[in-house]
């Protein structure tokens, strides 16, 4: 039987000693260490070694996501499976983009994370269901298109209700390039007209509303 040298990373004791009771009792599982923050995991891992690091997000200093980049960059035969209570994008797609080779949620069964710490062992990538779901959903949506920063200079001004040669004035540009860079935006956001510009570049979070 093999055995998976592991090591724990959280920055809560009670957490990382929860995890040492449950996943040391697994015959195969054998926790060599646990570290509070990013950077202790970074030096641990460096000096034990260990098969699979179950690795926090968010916690103080050096972060997760950072640490998983520096523990692959000095040992890429060590796995990091990713054990956290946030699913959002942003956290996701770090992890992910850091090298991770799974991302689970805290409420995991123990089964189901023990059974994970031996997937990630054998090269796999385990995934949460709803993780999964975000990335393949991330995948799929179309991506957003992405302005210039002339075409957003332009657009701003159109959005506080300036014409096309106020615009000109203010931007030391001609007339004819404002119309152009107008129709580019109207082109890459799929609209026809000023208005439905600004009211897209709105929901879509490539401008930002005025205050009121």
């Amino acid at each position: 039987m093999t055995t998976v040298r592991l090591l724990l990373v959280d920055d809560h004791p009670v957490v990382r000693t929860g995890l040492a009771g449950m996943l040391g009792a697994e015959d195969d599982l054998d926790v060599v260490g646990e570290a509070g923050d990013g950077a202790e995991a970074v030096t641990m891992a460096y000096h034990l070694r260990p098969d699979v690091v179950l690795m926090d997000l968010r916690m103080p200093n050096v972060d997760g996501a950072e640490a998983t980049t520096h523990i692959l960059a000095e040992s890429p035969g060590t796995r990091v499976l990713v054990l956290t209570t946030y699913d959002t994008d942003t956290d996701i797609v770090r992890a992910v983009e850091a090298g991770a080779a799974g991302y689970l949620l805290k409420d995991t069964p123990r089964t189901e994370l023990a059974e994970a710490v031996r997937a990630a062992h054998r090269g796999e990538t385990v995934l949460a269901p709803p993780v999964a779901a975000r990335l393949v959903q991330r995948m799929r949506a179309p991506s957003e298109p992405q302005l210039t920063p002339r075409e957003m200079e332009v657009l701003a001004a159109v959005a506080t209700g300036s014409s096309n040669a106020d615009i000109a004035r203010t931007l030391h540009i001609g007339e004819a390039t404002v119309k152009t860079h107008l129709l580019r935006v109207f082109a890459k956001l799929d609209v026809d007209d000023r208005t439905a510009a600004v009211t897209t570049a709105y929901a879509r979070g490539i401008l930002t509303p005025p205050q009121r």
